[in-house]
């Protein structure tokens, strides 16, 4: 299995729970307005010993499209983050919210030769 049938694959058997609703503001920083809907993959563990960070677009039945990795130089921590059923503008939105107080680095997902 390769890296993005993995992320398949946990996507299709873990529930994913939205906490943050698009246009939802952080609970700390209030100036920080999610751009779409973010939460995470109940059951499962990502590097901040929180569970795997989802944001899910407006596409519908798409799935897994990129993940975008970022460094909070803050918190000193690196995250994994798995984008799913996002259009490339959304997808764009997401990584620049992740470059305001961090930095993040979007790779999407290739996708099969027609």
């Amino acid at each position: 299995m390769d890296f993005w049938g993995g992320l398949d694959q946990l996507l299709a058997t873990q529930d994913l729970i939205i906490e943050r609703p698009k246009g939802s503001r952080h609970p700390r920083y209030n100036d920080a307005v999610y751009p779409l809907d973010y939460g995470h993959l109940q059951g499962t563990t990502s590097n901040d010993c929180c569970e795997i960070d989802v944001w899910r677009g407006s596409l519908k039945g798409v799935g897994l499209v990129g993940v975008i990795c970022t460094a909070d130089l803050k918190k000193k921590d690196a995250e994994l983050k798995l984008l799913v059923d996002c259009t490339d503008a959304e997808m764009q939105k997401i990584e620049a919210f992740h470059n305001v107080g961090m930095v993040g680095l979007l790779i999407k997902r290739p996708m099969p030769d027609k």
